[in-house]
């Protein structure tokens, strides 16, 4: 199933997500409505929106003004960290176009997310729902902590499967947490069904990561940057990790003799990826990302079955089987 598939139950409260998504953009400034345009024109996924407005009506039937609100709000905050992390990461593409620091300047980069952050600030408070407001507040917490936590682990190739995972739950995970919770709370779901949305948003989340890193190791357009450019970066993912931990010395040996000594042309980034396919590691990677994902899919065993509660299925299936 593809995303229009997947929001065909809430076709309606996508359309005023998206009016007032796009609404979000108007500036006053000419320099910003040039980045605006651009970054418009990209489209990508709003899967944390649909995830958002999927869980809201799941839960009680319906969508709210709030659930709207804070729809909105969290897709500017993804397209803040999104603009934020391209200039830490000094990357040059997103969505196989020039990303905003390559087009403009990182100093302009930097505006424009910080314009896009408070924009998501505005929507969220929108909401007048103290938990949403506690809980959206988290989320920064979270993504500047994980971008840290990566930072500090950068050519660090002792890096461990649970420090992995540690770091992609801060990045990555628990931000589908919240999108999944602050639909259930924004039409006062049940407890019981919040802490469901929740578990489902951080399985799926994590699944979502998982797959994001698989990228990395192969040549494919649609996904919008280079191949090798988490290992460029020096971030050692899943994949690497275990193919660092089932190798032999040698090979081992050799691969980290690229890493430690930073030497990371196109020849070398070719090495390591041949290195950790031949050693297991797209594998594991691939079969660790189908628990999270099924992982995912058993929190929505408590729901009975209808049309959203298929679409949230699709939604984790389509994080861990997507090819961008």
């Amino acid at each position: 199933m593809n995303l229009d598939e997947i929001k065909n139950p809430i076709d309606a409260e996508f359309e005023l997500f998206e009016n007032n998504y796009r609404s979000a953009f108007n500036s006053e400034s000419a320099l910003l409505e040039q980045i605006n345009y651009y970054l418009l024109q990209q489209n990508g996924k709003k899967l944390r929106p649909i995830i958002v407005l999927l869980a809201a009506k799941l839960c009680s039937g319906t969508c709210n003004t709030a659930t709207i609100d804070i729809a909105v709000a969290l897709e500017l905050l993804h397209t803040a960290s999104l603009i934020h992390d391209d200039v830490v990461d000094s990357t040059s593409q997103r969505h196989g176009l020039p990303s905003v620091n390559a087009q403009w300047t990182n100093k302009v980069a930097v505006l424009a997310g910080d314009f896009f952050l408070s924009k998501s600030l505005f929507f969220a408070a929108k909401t007048e729902n103290q938990n949403i407001m506690t809980m959206f507040s988290q989320i920064g917490i979270n993504l500047a902590e994980g971008e840290l936590f990566q930072l500090a682990k950068e050519n660090n190739h002792n890096i461990s499967e649970t420090e992995y995972l540690n770091i992609i739950r801060k990045k990555t995970a628990l931000f589908f947490a919240y999108c999944a919770s602050m639909g259930a709370i924004s039409v006062n779901g049940e407890e019981q069904k919040i802490m469901k949305m929740s578990l489902f948003g951080e399985y799926l989340g994590t699944s979502f990561q998982i797959r994001d890193d698989i990228f990395d190791y192969f040549d494919n357009k649609n996904i919008g940057k280079p191949t090798g450019n988490d290992i460029r970066e020096g971030k050692i993912t899943l994949p690497l990790i275990f193919a660092l931990q089932n190798s032999d010395e040698k090979s081992k040996s050799e691969i980290l003799n690229i890493i430690n000594n930073n030497d990371l042309d196109n020849k070398n980034i070719s090495e390591i990826i041949d290195f950790t396919c031949k050693n297991g590691g797209i594998e594991y990677a691939t079969d660790k990302m189908l628990i999270y994902k099924q992982k995912a899919i058993a929190e929505l065993d408590i729901f009975p079955e209808s049309n959203l509660k298929n679409a949230l299925i699709s939604c984790a299936e389509f994080a861990a089987q997507r090819n961008f």
